[in-house]
């Protein structure tokens, strides 16, 4: 899985915003905001990391069991294929 190339992960103001660059930002309404975790696993997407990959950063990153991690990992990768970031 990779994050589209015409979108950037910020932190502005303590905050991660995720905006659309070049023609894509005519397409796309809005900012995509994510709090530190959800940048954690933006970044890695961003090089292509697979659902294992991303697991397996969790569980090494923050204190937390593989059933919680992997049921907020799905979370977060549905709500980043319903917004059409990913590849």
């Amino acid at each position: 899985m990779k994050i589209k190339d015409n979108f950037i992960l910020r932190e502005i103001a303590g905050s991660y915003v995720v905006v659309p660059v070049g023609d894509l930002s005519l397409d796309f309404s809005g900012v995509i905001t994510l709090n530190e975790t959800g940048a954690f696993l933006f970044e890695r997407l961003q090089k292509g990391a697979e659902r294992e990959e991303l697991l397996q950063a969790l569980l090494e990153e923050y204190n937390v069991t593989p059933e919680k991690a992997a049921a907020d990992l799905d979370i977060f990768l549905k709500k980043v294929s319903d917004a059409d970031v990913l590849e």
